[in-house]
């Protein structure tokens, strides 16, 4: 007997896109089975079908907030593609300089951290060649899962997570041994930087305006309405020509006319029209 029904995987998928966004597609049993086994265990539901019938019922508030953190946590790196990072140190910073109102900068769905601490990294390094250029800088990082919110505000990551995509010199300028094969976000760095949670299907009037965005590898799960639906919000968070950095494989074809996409070398970047 499949651990699954499929009637419940579609149920399961419908709920799950009503309450973050995320589309599941078809034939992801295999993932809500590796993302949603441990929590089966530790609520007592007996299976994987009690689990997630649990999680969609109105009195179970406490399984299904972890259900749908379980499925929204996803991997990252430090200075992932590289490209975005060398244009925000190269050109747009530079252009935030210039314009002398400082720099506010959005990482949507930072998971883990390692986006914004990436982007104060690049400022910091930035200000060590042009001290006073920028005079005020803010990085305000933003997930759905409260438990990625948590290890952010940590700011320590495992010998293993800093392997991935952080070079031994920064590793050496911006971390902190705090024992345990553990390391820490020096403060030089997490001063630029706060976290709030924040579901990218709701308002971000609250957050203010912003000159840069970046939401790079996040509307790959989201369905075309709900894509078009956040670019256009992105549009309206956006200071005037403000920018928005979305990853490598993800377009704004068809969904918004908000922008206008500049070619780099490397890369392609939007600004707002």
């Amino acid at each position: 007997m499949k651990e699954l029904s499929d009637e419940l995987y579609s149920q399961f998928s419908s709920f799950l896109e009503q309450q973050c966004g995320i589309v599941l597609g078809n034939n992801k049993q295999y993932l809500v089975k590796s993302r949603l086994s441990p929590l089966v265990q530790k609520f007592g539901s007996g299976n994987l079908s009690a689990l997630i019938t649990q999680a969609m019922s109105l009195r179970e508030r406490g399984i299904r907030a972890e259900v749908v953190d379980a499925m929204t946590t996803n991997e990252t790196l430090w200075f992932r593609d590289s490209y975005p990072f060398q244009l925000l140190g190269d050109r747009l910073l530079p252009e935030m300089a210039q314009s002398k109102r400082g720099a506010k900068i959005w990482s949507a769905a930072c998971s883990s951290g390692q986006e914004p601490y990436s982007i104060a990294m690049i400022v910091q390094e930035f200000l060590r060649r042009r001290p006073g250029a920028l005079s005020n800088v803010q990085i305000i990082g933003t997930d759905i899962s409260p438990s990625m919110l948590e290890h952010c505000k940590k700011g320590e990551y495992d010998a293993l997570a800093l392997a991935r995509g952080l070079s031994p010199e920064r590793k050496r300028q911006f971390f902190e041994d705090v024992g345990h094969g553990h390391f820490r976000v020096n403060e030089a760095v997490r001063k630029y930087v706060s976290f709030r949670p924040l579901n990218l299907l709701d308002s971000y009037s609250l957050l203010g305006k912003f000159d840069i965005i970046f939401c790079r590898n996040v509307l790959i799960y989201f369905s075309a309405d709900l894509k078009s639906k956040i670019l256009n919000q992105f549009a309206g968070a956006l200071n005037p020509n403000g920018y928005l950095i979305l990853g490598a494989s993800e377009s704004l074809t068809g969904l918004t006319d908000r922008f206008e996409m500049i070619r780099c070398n490397p890369g392609i970047i939007y600004r707002l029209k």
